[in-house]
């Protein structure tokens, strides 16, 4: 196979090529079972759009295998997920073909029938065997690749015109950097993987059968999630009335300082926890007459709603305020005025916190403690405690972003006994 890259000669011959032609990249790593963190790359095919296909082997029974060299270059590259590849190789300008049809149809690639019938019947009989990959042979991870090469390429060709740049840089490497750091359990250091090819865009977290985004708070769920380090506790941070802040912002309501649910509860005439469950149940459901007469900021919020279900029946589609996604008619069904408000609000939610993570990441990852989980509106660190108080401090204040999204911070030895200290902070 002279595709193959076994040597030096082959290697540079390859480079001067790959420096000077765009190009789609697939990794295939050591074992589909194992997270991209806990693995090892096994080949990396690589087309040109030329149509000239190489691959390097790195860690495969069939051939000689070569180290990682350096593939940074100033073309541009195609994935189908830049969120793996980058933890394997960590390349800029790759583009994530998998978000760009998204962006267009709001629906992720489908590619769960590209496996050849070699693949299939290998890991079907040797299902309990670790690193199958560097067994099947080569050229049927061609094959493979081939197909996924056609894909991509029909993907580029249909839906180029939908990348968007700040998500597919911003959003997939800040979601990269928190799968990378892992969570420490009572036995194990394990590892979630995020989907932001959801219906509205918000991210879901599982992996290995564990739903992160959904960790009970008072079934002992998160009881084993622990800290790594033995001078370390785990540190939640979470944003106080995240949905009315970012709404409040939004129409250009000003809130007291102090808490929202109170000051909600004087329009209301009840208590706090009352006043709480009022205010969510309007924002994610029907807003009745007398509370838009009698709440200023729902009848901000009713005027809002009109205005965004107006755009988008006359549009075609909206616009999100910070990555600038376009949310279009035809790729959603059934929806209404309501509807279409709690798609904005998860999405305002989400970038939100994709904006504050890129400005956080940029600052904190030198530091020994780690951002080990981002879950809507909270954010979990193994904090290790020779970071010291300024550590949380720095994190909170660019959380909070100037004060107009005040976090609570509690902390525990494990994830479900956590102890609320944020007057720690005050």
């Amino acid at each position: 196979m002279n595709i193959l890259v076994e040597n030096k000669k082959q290697l540079k011959k390859f480079i001067k090529k790959y420096k000077s032609e765009d190009s789609i990249l697939i990794p295939i790593s050591c074992d589909n079972n194992k997270h991209p963190v806990d693995n090892k790359l096994s080949l990396l095919y690589v087309q040109l759009l030329n149509g000239e296909e190489f691959i390097l082997p790195f860690d495969h029974s069939e051939t000689l295998n070569i180290d990682i060299p350096n593939l940074e270059s100033d073309t541009r590259k195609y994935t189908y997920d830049r969120k793996r590849l980058n933890h394997f190789i960590k390349l800029d300008n790759v583009i994530d073909v998998n978000l760009m049809h998204y962006m267009g149809t709001n629906l992720p690639l489908s590619v769960e029938t590209i496996d050849t019938n070699a693949h299939n019947f290998f890991n079907m009989r040797y299902y309990k065997k670790e690193n199958i990959n560097t067994i099947i042979p080569v050229l049927k991870h061609l094959e493979y690749c081939r197909e996924l090469a056609k894909v991509v390429k029909d993907t580029i060709t249909k839906y180029n015109e939908y990348v968007n740049v700040s998500y597919n840089n911003e959003i997939l490497d800040n979601l990269t950097y928190i799968e990378s750091n892992g969570l420490q359990t009572t036995t194990e250091l394990v590892y979630s993987e995020y989907n932001v090819f959801t219906s509205t865009g918000r991210p879901s977290n599982r992996f290995g059968g564990t739903n992160f985004a959904a960790l009970n708070k008072k079934d002992g769920s998160r009881k084993p999630y622990i800290s790594r380090f033995k001078n370390g506790v785990l540190v939640e941070m979470d944003y106080d009335a995240y949905h009315l802040r970012l709404i409040a912002d939004k129409i250009d309501y000003k809130f007291p300082d102090g808490s929202v649910h109170e000051h909600m509860s004087k329009f209301y005439g009840c208590d706090y926890q009352e006043s709480k469950n009022r205010s969510f149940q309007y924002l994610y459901g029907h807003i009745p007459i007398e509370v838009i007469q009698i709440n200023p900021f729902f009848s901000k919020v009713h005027d809002y709603i009109n205005i965004i279900w107006d755009d988008y029946k006359s549009k075609e589609f909206i616009v999100s305020d910070i990555y600038s996604k376009k949310i279009y008619r035809k790729n959603l069904t059934d929806m209404n005025a309501n509807k279409l408000f709690n798609y904005t609000i998860q999405l305002m939610e989400t970038e939100n916190n994709m904006k504050a993570l890129s400005n956080l990441i940029s600052k904190i990852k030198d530091y020994k403690s780690k951002l080990v989980l981002y879950s809507y509106d909270s954010f979990l660190f193994d904090f290790n405690m020779e970071d010291g108080l300024d550590y949380l401090k720095k994190v909170k204040k660019i959380l909070e972003q100037d004060g107009k999204y005040p976090v609570k911070v509690s902390w525990g030895l494990n994830y479900h006994e956590m102890k609320d200290i944020t007057e720690k902070f005050i």
